[in-house]
């Protein structure tokens, strides 16, 4: 049988996983030693989209790059030793925390060489700064061979590099025009390639200059290969004995479900929605506020909060919810996931959203409870303690959860940025896990917005920056009938079905709602997530599941 490069790629992505397994097992590995060049070789293999030119034996990947600075800590390419951690007190000491913008963990800079990485969110993320590390060391091991001629020599392009870099850390005048063309020579790419990528680096708030990161990796390729400094990325104890065991999903659910102990909403009907944390806070409370009376005018409202339009009604708009049912859950597990509790029986007006009527007894009206962005795995581990019955003086006391919504951001296969997923199963990738469920939500609901929307399954990736065009075209043209992929799916229905269909903590009819939008399109080139945030393009979409899956809930 012909091993096709899909076989092929698959392959590889389980080889990556069981080896990271491995390691994290064992401690500690050195990432251009023996046990990291199995990953090497494994991420080559693949050649997932989101790393570009990655095989490519001379050029850096720049788009690629960006997108991992903005989720590592920044200085982090200075550092020849990077340890991941769990949560143990660091952030009582007097290092100052380095919260990526993209990704937001905690990370602390011992000295010149160390950087501690808390990882909270489970093997996922474990997963995921391994795979964008294991990127790192590849360029910049690229970088090294650009900055030495044939006979090993450094190259002026290297030295003048340095020196540049030398006065951009002193605080000196440098001429930049002049650094990015030796720059040029280093990454591989022409002089108009890299003057565009040290604009968009210095745009970034959490990157340092294009010309640092460049120096500081190939320096620390250089100093391993010719002085045997070797890099090394180890874990701790307490993160090994700690993963898997829901400690943090378990402190962050207590805290929700004690919240809604406290307010008496334990027997009310309960609604969670997974989603982000305006877009239902706006729905319903501008709405009260301002006595909107259409979705067109509530997606006005939002696209002015979101550009910080002069005249907005945000600050008014939370200013009231406050007083009126709404109460903020800010996450100290560790988490990074952030909640709310709204409670409809506190709202002025009689209607949720416009056409919608709330029921006139309050011990019937509706509290929702709206839960940030989880991370792969992390889905599971949250959802899995937050439907669990909440346990207060030796009691159990089961939740009333009426329906869970999920609201998320997915690769399309099929349109672009902005179009809507509308699932009816999802496929765990790597694994014969298959969640077939009944969607309350459907493509028709979503017809007649100006997007395009698509039905079908979901494929629950193991990580988005693992994948690349041959396995995502499998799916998407085998009978698997794939139109996106994402990294929660799976795991939030796992937790959905065990609470409802086999533990009995929840409702066995409990109602099931997804809907995502696209955050890019990894088959098009230029349209991977590297390629930039949605902006704009996200408001439509975000306000449109959030209005429908209010409406469907109520109608």
């Amino acid at each position: 049988m012909k091993r096709t490069r899909a076989h092929e790629s698959r392959a590889a992505i389980e080889r990556l996983y069981i080896t990271m397994r491995h390691l994290f097992t064992r401690g500690s590995y050195k990432p251009m030693g023996v046990s990291g060049e199995s990953l090497v070789q494994a991420l080559m293999v693949l050649s997932p989209e989101i790393y570009g030119s990655i095989t490519d034996r001379e050029k850096i990947e720049l788009d690629g790059l960006l997108y991992v600075m903005e989720r590592l800590p920044r200085g982090i390419e200075e550092c020849r030793f990077v340890r991941l951690i769990s949560r143990e007190g660091y952030e009582t000491s007097h290092l100052s925390p380095i919260i990526p913008p993209k990704r937001k963990r905690n990370c602390y800079r011992l000295d010149e060489q160390v950087m501690y990485v808390e990882m909270t969110r489970g093997r996922s993320d474990i997963y995921d700064i391994l795979t964008h590390l294991t990127f790192l060391y590849i360029e910049s091991n690229k970088i090294y061979h650009n900055s030495i001629d044939p006979k090993g020599r450094i190259t002026t392009n290297w030295t003048m590099l340095e020196e540049f870099v030398k006065k951009e850390e002193h605080g000196e005048e440098f001429e930049k025009e002049a650094a990015s063309a030796y720059l040029s020579h280093l990454i591989g790419r022409t002089y108009e390639e890299t003057v565009h990528a040290v604009d968009k680096f210095a745009q970034s708030a959490n990157s340092n200059s294009l010309f640092s990161i460049v120096y500081h990796l190939g320096r620390l390729a250089m100093e391993e290969i010719q002085h045997d400094k070797d890099r090394e990325i180890s874990f701790s104890a307490t993160l090994r004995e700690r993963i898997g065991h829901h400690v943090y999903g378990e402190l962050w659910a207590r805290k929700i479900q004690a919240t809604l102990d406290e307010k008496g909403l334990l027997k009310r009907p309960i609604h969670v929605i997974s989603a982000n944390l305006h877009s239902v806070l706006n729905t319903i409370y501008s709405h009260q506020k301002l006595g909107i009376k259409s979705y067109d005018e509530i997606e006005k409202v939002a696209m002015d909060i979101s550009i910080n339009a002069k005249g907005n009604h945000g600050k008014a708009i939370y200013e009231y919810a406050v007083k009126n049912g709404f109460v903020d859950v800010p996450d100290d597990s560790g988490t990074n996931i952030g909640a709310q509790i709204i409670d409809t029986a506190l709202l002025e007006k009689d209607e949720l959203i416009p056409g919608i009527q709330l029921p006139k007894e309050s011990e019937k009206r509706p509290v929702f409870v709206v839960m940030d962005y989880a991370f792969g795995e992390q889905a599971y581990e949250c959802f899995d303690e937050l439907l669990k019955p909440f346990k207060k003086d030796n009691k159990e006391y089961t939740l009333n959860i009426v329906s869970t919504s999920i609201m998320g951001k997915a690769g399309i296969l099929y349109g672009g940025k902005g179009d809507l997923m509308i699932p009816d199963a999802h496929v765990f990738e790597g694994t014969a896990d298959n969640y077939p469920f009944r969607n309350e939500l459907k493509k028709s609901d979503f017809e007649g917005f100006g997007l395009g929307v698509y039905s079908g399954s979901m494929v629950t990736v193991l990580g988005t920056s693992l994948q690349n065009k041959d396995i995502l075209k499998y799916f998407m043209e085998s009978s698997w009938n794939a139109i996106g992929l994402e990294m929660e799916g799976a795991h939030y229905q796992k937790a959905i079905q065990s609470a409802s269909k086999i533990r009995k903590s929840i409702r066995s009819n409990v109602k099931v709602l997804y809907a995502y939008y696209a955050s890019d399109n990894p088959l098009e080139t230029g349209s991977t997530l590297a390629s930039g945030a949605l902006g704009m393009e996200g408001v439509r979409p975000t306000y449109l599941i959030t209005y429908k899956i209010l409406e469907k809930l109520f109608s």
